[in-house]
Parts: C-alpha cells; sequence; structure tokens
C-alpha cells in the first residue's frame, strides 16, 4: 500500500538531507616559512644586484576550499527551490494542490531560516503532513454511548464505490461488539442493489428493511426506523442510491432521506484509487448533507496514497475507516500514524 508515494518521498528526503551540493569558494592562502638552506660559497664573482621598486600589491595566494550548500541558512527562495521536485512528487501521488500548499506553508514555517544540516527533513515531513490529518473519534464508543436509539446512520457515495459491501463490512463490525443492527435498502434505483444488500444481509442474519424497486427512497428509511425501534435494535443502516455529485436531482434525493431519517452519523464512501475525483466528491456530498466522516475503500489496491491526505484534509472531517479486501474483516479502524509510517516518514 502506498508504494510508490512512500519510495519517492524517501528519496527526496534523503537525497537532500545529505551532504552533497557544494560551493568553492576562494580563500586566502596561509604563508609558510621556508627552511634556510645554507648558501655554498661563490667562487665566481656574484653579479650586481639591480634594485627594484616595493610593490604595493598586497594580494596573498589564494586556495580553493569546499563549503556546503547546506550548511547556509535557507532563505525562502532557496526553500521554493528546494519544494519543487517534492511537489512534483506529491502531484503525481493523487495528492491535491491545495494540500501540497498547505505541506508547503508548513514546511517552509519550519524551515525557513535554518541550515538543512541542522533540520531532519523527513521528520518535518512528517510533521507537517500529521498536522492535515485528524484522528477519528471511537466509532463503536461514540454508538454505545449515544443516547439515540436507534443509533442511524447514513452513507452516500457514487456507483461502485463498494458502499453496499462496506455497509455489510460495518455491520459485521457492531455485530462482533454486541451491537445489534438492521440495513435499510434505500436505494430503489436499482433492483441489484436491493438484492445486493438481502444477499448481506442473509450472509449476517441481519434483517434488511426494503420496499419494491422504484419506491421512494425516503419512505424506506423511514420504515427502518420503526422496525429498529419496534424490536429495540441498537443502529440502523441507510443505504442510499449512487449518485454523481453533479447530478442536482439526485442529490435533493439524499438530502430528502437525510431531513427524514435525521441521521446520527454521515457518512460519505469513497475509492482511495480516484485520486481527485474522491476529493471532489467529498466535497460535494458535504455540502450537500454536512458529513461527519469519510470511509476510503480499495486502499489495498492504492499505490499512491495521496486521496487520504487530500480527502480529510480539503474536507476537515475524518476518515473513519479504510477498506482493505473483500472479506466482511477487512475494514481496518483509521489511523494517521499508520498511513505516516507506510509512507515510509
Amino acid at each position: 500500500m502506498f508504494d510508490t508515494l512512500k519510495n519517492k518521498l524517501k528519496k527526496w528526503a534523503s537525497k537532500n538531507g545529505k551532504d552533497k551540493d557544494e560551493i568553492v569558494e576562494e580563500v586566502p592562502k596561509k604563508e609558510t616559512k621556508k627552511k634556510s638552506i645554507p648558501k655554498k660559497k661563490l667562487t665566481k664573482k656574484p653579479k650586481k644586484e639591480i634594485a627594484q621598486e616595493p610593490t604595493t600589491d598586497n594580494r596573498q595566494p589564494t586556495t580553493k576550499k569546499k563549503r556546503s550548500f547546506f550548511s547556509k541558512t535557507l532563505t525562502e527562495e532557496k526553500f521554493d527551490e528546494l519544494f519543487e521536485e517534492l511537489q512534483i512528487i506529491l502531484l503525481q501521488n493523487n495528492v491535491a494542490y491545495e494540500t501540497v500548499e498547505a505541506i508547503k506553508e508548513s514546511l517552509k514555517e519550519s524551515l525557513t531560516g535554518k541550515s538543512l544540516k541542522e533540520v531532519n527533513l523527513s521528520k518535518e515531513l512528517k510533521s507537517s503532513i500529521q498536522s492535515l490529518l485528524i484522528n477519528p473519534p471511537n466509532f463503536i464508543e461514540e454508538i454505545k454511548k449515544s443516547k439515540s436509539k436507534p443509533f442511524v446512520i447514513l452513507f452516500s457515495g457514487i456507483n461502485g464505490s463498494g458502499k453496499t459491501t462496506t455497509i455489510a463490512k460495518l455491520a459485521y463490525l457492531l455485530q462482533q461488539n454486541s451491537i445489534t443492527v438492521c440495513l435499510a435498502a434505500s436505494d430503489t434505483f436499482r433492483a441489484a442493489a436491493i438484492q445486493q444488500l438481502e444477499i448481506h444481509g442473509q450472509n449476517l442474519k441481519i434483517p434488511v428493511i426494503k420496499k419494491d424497486y422504484g419506491a421512494d427512497p425516503a419512505s424506506v428509511g423511514f420504515d427502518a426506523l420503526k422496525y429498529a425501534s419496534k424490536h429495540k435494535i441498537d443502529v440502523v443502516l441507510i443505504d442510499t442510491a449512487g449518485r454523481m455529485q453533479n447530478r442536482d436531482s439526485l442529490m435533493k434525493e439524499l438530502e430528502k432521506i437525510s431531513r427524514v431519517t435525521k441521521p446520527d452519523m454521515k457518512i460519505f464512501l469513497g475509492e482511495s484509487i480516484t485520486g481527485n475525483d474522491a476529493i471532489q466528491q467529498a466535497k460535494a456530498f458535504d455540502d450537500a448533507i454536512d458529513l461527519n466522516g469519510i470511509i476510503l475503500s480499495k486502499t489495498d489496491v492504492d499505490e499512491k496514497g495521496g486521496t487520504a491526505l487530500s480527502v480529510a484534509h480539503i474536507t476537515g472531517k475524518p476518515i473513519l475507516f479504510i477498506g482493505t479486501g473483500q472479506e466482511y474483516k477487512d475494514l481496518e479502524v483509521f489511523d494517521k500514524k499508520k498511513l505516516i509510517k507506510k509512507l515510509g516518514l
């Protein structure tokens, strides 16, 4: 996971942290006294010495001395030059431009005025990235201590992002923590989506509340809440139709489901491998329903790793979980320290 970005970041920090580039500087050469050698006696008549005028040139011989560039104080101009390569690395690995600029400002503040000999570049880069990420709240504890019964979680995201499968993974996690759950098949735009959720419900022995294809999605969510209250079920997970963030009619439908069901938590599910698309989607869904958290799927096949940094930074919302495979157990609590470690910092 994140091997491409990891290797490039380590290479950049290592290369720029070493004392390679040097400036050749001309410095005065020290005078050394020569040993006096006794002169042999002259057998011939010495030549008449010719008087010379004293020279006014006080310059002394010079020699070359190497002085490291990295021992000099790092100016803003030199920092910008140093950062250019890192900026290209980050942009090529799905880190949004806005997030790259935030990393740049953080690094500039910590590095300008210092010499790179005094600075650990990997440590400084690690610190700047950590400052962009939010550790998620304890998901299970949040549900257990909530006074809302049932606790309602609404899921949003586009088709193909793994939303329905992730809902099943989360249901499995809740079961493992002795929390009862039911599923609401509010994606009534696709008959296949209802069937898919039913299969997960059968596998996990969880009730699925559904209506016919084409029914009002909000009414399905409302019925699920009534069912959960009647049967004393702790949590309702509401699946919704996958919709592109630029489809106003579908986004308004999502807003309606949110108004009717009044969820305690609204989660966006995005694919980590889609890069900037996932970032734009998260922003649009956040604007529509005010997200509480994010889950990123398919991180096990994400070689770049920039999406997690960017989505968290740009939305200002915590990443709750990351999907690491196709099994129900393949849902990992997001930990920014683990992400930093995977980036090799």
